[in-house]
């Protein structure tokens, strides 16, 4: 094996000789040294294996051995507070687990309630579900079961084999918390030392993935706290935002000997969306009134939570573009009725269908070139009630659809009649509007005959120049030579300044009878 080495130097190195020598020893090869033999403490021989070591393991005395689990204990509980303080950064007071708690203690929502608590979830109850025995008459318990569900008091008088009973039963569990209901929680610090603390300062805040809440209803500092007392707080808070919240309850106090303590409690729940809503646009011409761009919205709403819910109100608020005017009530005797009956109640997976017309405003209407590209709609508003009258309300964002394109100019039609004779002329009236914001157009009108459906009048006629968002009314006479249900095609529009040609297919379907048959108004 063979190196080539090439050797720089400087040109004031006067012996090159010397140079090379050097080189010629840093390359050669590194020394080696044998590694050190592994003896273990007991025989390892492959063909003849001990059952156990040779050699007695070191003796700990009992003095060493406490050492050990003490040690043992305290970086089990450095570690434990490690994991159970992992919002650290969230909060403004530092863990100080040196020093000994003398104030409260507190319990996570998910153990068992004890005298001790120091934070508690304020629910109402729940009524009381019993599970019906029945059989039937030639059976051998003949009526004896129906008779001990009758005088059983928490059955309902009349219905003991509904599984619904008359009593409320207290909460056991923290509970399911959902998005637009409000979070109540009793807070209470007890002093559980002998002696008297000063100087107490208890906060509570609810942090979220987006934001931190101060919840207390007071920050002023009490003076002093008695051994065998305690300080109760009760928070309100209207949850807005689904997933992992963190209630943080933080005490801070002075001992009688001056020392300034503090410790923090973190109580952790997650927040379920109650409501799964989907929407759905429908784009709708008015074109036989002075109306236009009216939008229909389907809203779907499933209740995706365990229990019904009483749906107080669904309404839309529009945007400052539009009125809205709700679709879900039919008249009888003269009032309004819901389409889903007196009781609109939402059972557990179902889901409704609400329907709402949007109209343009009057100034917003007459104004071609505002209404294009996405607009703003409104948002939903919900309001709905649980089993005990617990309110919860959400409102969506905005709802955004997204408006019909009508190219430069559009043209609609403002009356024509259902039924027409046959061979007999008719007359329609058009409106044309620029939806140019910027260009005027200089409009030629002409007008083609299909098989069925011929114009009456003068073909390639100057229409006038058009100023831009701005709109004209033409009437037009029209007759058919066939009978049935047929579409009034052929007209085209041309700009004069751009050579530009629009065509118009299909505008409007009429009902062509023969002139025997009587035509009702």
């Amino acid at each position: 094996m063979s190196t080539e080495v090439v050797l720089y130097y400087r040109p004031c190195e006067s012996n090159p000789t010397r140079l090379y020598k050097i080189a010629e020893e840093a390359i050669n090869e590194f020394p080696t040294r044998p590694l050190l033999r592994f003896i273990p403490w007991f025989p390892n021989n492959i063909v003849k294996l001990a059952l156990k070591p040779k050699r007695q393991p070191p003796i700990i005395s009992g003095e060493s051995a406490k050492e050990v689990d003490q040690h043992f204990t305290i970086s089990e509980h450095h570690r434990k507070a490690q994991n159970y303080d992992c919002t650290m950064g969230l909060l403004e007071f530092q863990p100080n687990l040196e020093k000994r708690k003398c104030l409260a203690r507190a319990q996570t929502l998910d153990e068992e309630i004890s005298c001790g608590n120091s934070v508690m979830r304020l629910t109402k109850p729940t009524l009381f579900t019993n599970i019906p025995v029945t059989c039937e008459d030639r059976d051998l318990p003949g009526d004896l079961f129906n008779q001990l569900m009758k005088d059983d008091p928490s059955t309902v008088n009349g219905a003991e084999t509904l599984m619904l009973g008359e009593m409320l039963t207290l909460p056991q569990n923290f509970g399911n918390i959902f998005l637009g209901e409000t979070f109540s929680s009793y807070i209470s610090v007890h002093n559980d030392s002998n002696q008297i603390v000063k100087d107490i300062l208890v906060k509570a805040d609810l942090q979220t993935s987006s934001q931190r809440l101060n919840l207390s209803a007071s920050n002023a500092t009490v003076a002093e706290l008695k051994s065998d007392c305690c300080i109760d707080d009760v928070i309100h808070h209207e949850v807005k935002e689904i997933g992992t919240h963190i209630l943080v309850c933080a005490v801070s106090y002075t001992t009688q000997s001056g020392e300034k303590m503090y410790f923090r409690k973190f109580f952790k729940f997650q927040v379920l969306k109650p409501l799964d809503v989907k929407t759905k646009f429908y784009n709708a011409e008015s074109d036989l009134s002075s109306v236009t761009d009216e939008v229909f919205l389907e809203a779907q709403i499933q209740n995706i939570t365990t229990s019904p819910m009483f749906m107080e109100k669904v309404s839309l608020e529009p945007s400052m573009m539009y009125n809205v005017v709700e679709l879900n009530t039919v008249k009888q005797v003269g009032e309004g009725v819901s389409t889903f009956g007196s009781r609109t109640y939402l059972q557990p997976m179902d889901t409704r269908q609400y329907l709402y017309c949007l109209k343009p405003k009057q100034e917003f209407a007459e104004k071609a070139g505002i209404i294009k590209g996405v607009t703003v709609i409104g948002k939903l508003d919900i309001v709905w009630k649980t089993n005990l009258g617990e309110r919860g309300r959400l409102q969506t964002s905005q709802l955004q659809r997204m408006a019909p394109g009508y190219g430069d100019v559009r043209l609609s039609l403002e009356a024509i009649p259902d039924t027409v004779n046959l061979e007999e002329p008719f007359h329609i009236t058009c409106k044309i509007t620029n939806c140019s914001s910027e260009r005027t157009m200089d409009l030629v009108l002409e007008m083609c005959n299909t098989n069925s459906i011929h114009w009456c009048g003068v073909s390639g006629r100057q229409l006038g120049k058009l100023n831009p968002s701005s709109s004209l009314y033409l009437a037009l006479t029209l007759l058919s030579s066939v009978q049935g249900l047929q579409s009034v095609s052929g007209l085209r529009l041309t700009d004069t300044f751009l050579k530009r040609t629009y065509e118009y297919d299909d505008i409007a379907q009429v009902c062509v009878v023969s002139s025997t048959i009587q035509v009702e108004s």
